[in-house]
């Protein structure tokens, strides 16, 4: 019995820490995360809300944290947040199941002191962006933290842009997605040649955040390579 109490304990936690972690939860995605029963997480739910823990439920799309509910905040600026939300993609190559266990947990701890907005911006980044091995540890470019904050925030970006073949050229681009391949890629709507196109970072020689935000791209990262590939 104590076993089961214990078990049930460390399970109420983990679940108010993915209430901090996602603006949304459903029941079954609960579930299937804790290897329980669906009818376990409802009584877990109603556990939590008798402990005073405020978790709403929105008819049709699942259950959210009260905005403003969580656990003291760690002061990460929105770019430190941006860098460790990044490396769990890179741990998640990694061969030993233990570290990217922990990595992940500790990441989740992280998401789940983010306000709505930053943790919205966190899971975007993390779905925009995909990684490949970077064998030679070449430092190319130093433009990824303004993307990424571009990207997350909607912002629309002025570079000068050279070519292959040498040619410069000034580009108003809206950033969709980081790629890490032998160099960064980013993948970005660009206004002059009213198409998505690709932009190695190292081929960047000026960058400038611009006031003006553009509509969100309504493509998931998936639907994408899916349709241009």
């Amino acid at each position: 019995m104590l076993d089961h109490d214990t078990k049930r304990l460390s399970r109420l936690t983990a679940i108010v820490t993915q209430f901090q972690t996602k603006r949304l939860l459903t029941a079954p995605e609960l579930a299937t995360k804790f290897g329980v029963s669906i009818r376990t997480i409802y009584r877990d739910i109603k556990a939590l809300e008798k402990a005073g823990v405020p978790i709403l439920m929105e008819d049709g799309k699942g259950y959210s944290l009260m905005e403003g509910y969580r656990i003291p905040p760690i002061m990460f600026t929105e770019n430190q947040a941006n860098a460790l939300i990044l490396a769990e993609q890179l741990v998640l190559k990694n061969k030993d199941t233990s570290f990217i266990k922990d990595y992940s947990e500790a990441i989740d701890k992280i998401k789940a002191v983010l306000k709505h907005s930053q943790k919205d911006k966190a899971n975007l980044l993390t779905e925009r962006t995909r990684f490949a091995e970077n064998f030679n540890n070449e430092r190319s470019s130093n433009n990824l933290s303004d993307l990424q904050f571009a990207l997350t925030n909607f912002l629309l970006v002025e570079v000068e842009y050279v070519n292959e073949t040498g040619k410069s050229s000034i580009r108003l681009i809206e950033p969709f997605a980081l790629l890490s391949t032998q160099n960064w890629l980013l993948v970005a709507w660009c206004r002059l040649r009213k198409e998505f196109r690709y932009f190695r970072l190292d081929r960047i020689q000026k960058l400038q955040l611009m006031n003006e935000k553009f509509s969100p791209h309504p493509l998931t990262l998936q639907q994408f390579f899916d349709k241009f590939s």
